[in-house]
């Protein structure tokens, strides 16, 4: 990552155009600095230094090799946007975002693998994670400090993530706000109940579309708990249609349910652009609705 010094800020500290201006961690700082990532106009530089306008800070940041081995997957991938910091990859369902027990090898992770051609440096940092039945718009950052800044923006209104889903039956309101607390349903379980000793939830949901029996609704999250979506429409007497762990599975939608990542809405942390995204509703969902 580079940054030219601005007139303004001559003679700062390098560390405090690292930490203050770039955005650099302390703890990512601390590490490039032991292993000579730190740079002004390509030489190695201490923290403590004064800069000057017009000169350019480096940093690179040493990656962690995964503690597996990533084999390629051959699919082909719908890439919304890329730029020098960040991925957006529009994940079709079913596909699991991260390689697993269950799924070693035929992942989004092992995807993106086989798409950048398996660099031997290749280090999967997704930064919000879809369930394999969910479809839609998903970041996988390109370095460690990336994915930190923009994991420090979920569920802040510089990072918004509009959801699509075709509910059983229909909300009584048009709009309204669904605020309870989720947790396990036991220790074992990968299901989710909501339960007064859960953590604090809340889900926005609005009604787009309304059918005889089903529903569609967008929904966006104040929180990120596992399964919020699935678990809250649940609760409300609106599974996700589909949904084989809070509803009923239907043989319309193997191995995925009736939701979608339809929107992202960033404050991009490197180019203080907003980007914006949308990815459409798929038609094997859209004709769910009767």
């Amino acid at each position: 990552m580079e940054y030219m010094v601005l007139p303004e800020q001559d003679g700062m500290r390098l560390r405090d155009v690292l930490r203050r201006v770039m955005g650099v961690s302390y703890t990512a700082m601390k590490s490039a600095k032991w292993n000579g990532g730190i740079t002004v106009d390509g030489v190695v530089t201490p923290v403590d230094a004064f800069v000057r306008a017009g000169q350019v800070v480096a940093i690179r940041f040493r990656e962690n090799a995964p503690a597996y081995a990533v084999k390629p997957y051959d699919l082909p991938l719908t890439i919304a946007h890329e730029d020098d910091w960040l991925f957006v990859i529009d994940k079709p369902a079913p596909l699991a975002s991260q390689s697993s027990a269950l799924h070693p090898d035929d992942t989004l992770e092992n995807a993106l693998y086989a798409h950048l051609r398996c660099p031997a440096d290749f280090v999967y940092r997704p930064v919000n994670r879809l369930d394999k039945g969910t479809s839609g718009l998903m970041i996988v950052a390109k370095d460690a400090h990336i994915q930190h800044r923009l994991q420090a923006l979920l569920h802040t209104p510089a990072f918004i993530r509009t959801y699509q889903a075709v509910v059983e039956g229909c909300p009584d309101d048009d709009c309204g706000v669904i605020d309870a607390p989720i947790g396990k349903e036991d220790a074992a379980s990968i299901r989710r109940i909501v339960t007064a000793s859960g953590k604090p939830s809340v889900t926005h949901y609005r009604v787009l579309k309304r059918g005889k029996t089903r529903t569609l609704v967008e929904l966006t999250l104040e929180t990120g708990r596992t399964h919020q979506i699935r678990v809250h429409m649940a609760f409300i007497g609106c599974p996700v249609v589909g949904d084989f762990l809070y509803g009923t599975e239907i043989p319309q939608l193997p191995g995925r349910f009736a939701l979608h990542a339809s929107a992202l809405t960033l404050h991009h942390p490197m180019t203080g652009d907003w980007l914006s995204l949308t990815s459409p509703l798929p038609e094997s969902l859209a004709t769910l609705l009767d």
